[in-house]
């Protein structure tokens, strides 16, 4: 064999290797859960990283590759794929081939609900999906593809969109998808888990924003960047919410969108707790849901009130302003005016104050 075919022979050698690697890397990162897979996952699940609170950029929000810009248009290709939910929404092709998620329509709560929800648990350093509120020009769209699905030679503008970006990580199959809230008591912190005061301040993250539906498959388990193994075992375990758009609003049993999304008189008029003395948090339990008047201890009353008051005013207003909460009527379905930012931003701060106001036992 000459030089140079030793040099090629190598290559190839090398090519198959990566190929082989790369096959199995993606085996690695489908292989679902086994029982005592899930297990272990629980028992080192996190729910909580550390930020920079009173730094954070709430109106640009999560800074990534594939961000938008605030109101950005974006043009897209109708993409036919089979919808789950209640909510207007459609898969859109971008012009790198990547498929995204857009929730749209004016009488959707959801398309500001998302972007509220998931920027707050952004910036506090919990888990949620990336949303970016945009304008979108979809090729190939009906002017409602939630109902006329067809792919279609029009072209329609959505003003009025969030899209919905999976968080970096990997996210995490088994027999079960996603997670129950009763299963953060499989959480063990001696197992290098996350310490209750975490857990209990998602919780009461939750009630905070009024988190209705939150089915199991609304939660998911995700692997963080850099802990996905080669045997497709996660070294960094997360918990994650999936899906926030029925919030700031009140919860209630079947999850409608007037009364669950963005209704600032049902946000501003629903107390933090059911039970004061008992620290018994107020979250009435949809049909569906698996949380619902969550006990919090002091340490996850505590560790809350530390975060949500690292929030200034600034960051307040940006979170109302991106949201666009303008858009909805104070009591949706109604011909109210909207509330002001300000309003909101005052019924945020009472509600902050009604959590520093509070002692809880710490059993």
């Amino acid at each position: 064999m000459t030089p140079r075919h030793a040099i090629w022979f190598a290559a190839l050698v090398i090519a198959a290797h990566a190929l082989v690697a790369s096959a199995e890397e993606k085996e690695a990162k489908h292989r679902p859960l086994s029982s005592e897979d899930r297990v272990a996952f629980f028992r080192a699940a996190q729910v909580w990283t550390p930020t920079r609170v009173s730094e954070m950029d709430i109106r640009t929000g999560p800074v990534r590759k594939d961000a938008f810009r605030p109101d950005e248009v974006v043009n897209c290709e109708f993409s036919p794929s089979k919808q789950t939910g209640s909510s207007k929404k459609f898969n859109c092709t971008l012009s790198d081939g990547s498929v995204v998620k857009v929730r749209y329509g004016a009488d959707n709560g959801e398309v500001e609900g998302s972007v509220l929800a998931t920027r707050l648990l952004w910036a506090l350093g919990f888990g949620a999906d990336d949303a970016y509120p945009v304008r979108v020009v979809c090729h190939g769209c009906s002017d409602d593809p939630w109902t006329k699905r067809g792919k279609t030679n029009d072209t329609h503008e959505f003003p009025i969109a969030t899209i919905e970006l999976k968080p970096r990580g990997h996210e995490v199959h088994g027999k079960t998808d996603g997670w129950s809230w009763s299963e953060l008591n499989f959480v063990d912190d001696t197992q290098g888990g996350a310490p209750r005061h975490q857990r209990d301040a998602l919780k009461l993250l939750a009630v905070f924003i009024q988190h209705t539906d939150n089915k199991t498959e609304q939660q998911r388990l995700q692997c963080l960047p850099g802990g996905l193994n080669d045997d497709g075992s996660c070294s960094k375990p997360f918990l994650m919410i999936h899906d926030v758009g029925l919030t700031f609003g009140h919860a209630n049993y079947l999850n409608r969108n007037n009364t669950s999304s963005v209704n600032f008189e049902e946000w501003a008029a629903t107390p933090i707790w059911r039970d004061k003395q008992k620290c018994i948090g107020h979250l009435s339990k949809s049909s569906t849901g698996t949380l619902g008047d969550p006990k919090i201890s002091e340490e996850g009353r505590a560790f809350l009130a530390g975060l949500l008051d690292q929030l200034s005013d600034a960051q307040l207003r940006d979170l109302f302003a991106v949201g666009h909460v303008e858009r909805r009527s104070r009591k949706p379905g109604s011909s109210e005016p909207p509330a002001t930012i300000d309003e909101w931003v005052n019924a945020f701060k009472q509600k902050r104050a009604e959590i520093n106001a509070t002692r809880c036992s710490s059993n």
